[in-house]
């Protein structure tokens, strides 16, 4: 089975950092069991310069393999949409 990783840019005390943490949860677990395996990482930007002076603006960011998957808000079908294509 493949793995996917996930990254979760956000800080603490940002409710829209808290709604896509929880969103990510769901469609996770949503996931059909022969889907990928998927890592998730959370960063937070005020713990990393380089990421604060990239992301400060965008938060919440979610990264998919590395790259930029949406910022702001997460659309539950568009994410899994997104996992299951980069299996």
């Amino acid at each position: 089975m493949s793995s996917v990783s996930l990254t979760l840019i956000g800080k603490p005390g940002c409710h829209l950092c808290d709604d896509a943490r929880a969103t990510i949860r769901a469609v996770i677990a949503d996931l059909p069991v022969e889907g990928p395996t998927v890592t998730v990482e959370e960063r937070d930007i005020l713990q990393d310069a380089e990421l604060h002076e990239k992301y400060v603006e965008d938060i919440p960011v979610v990264l998919i393999a590395g790259r930029v998957h949406t910022y702001w808000r997460v659309d539950p079908a568009r994410l899994r949409t997104a996992l299951l294509e980069a299996r």
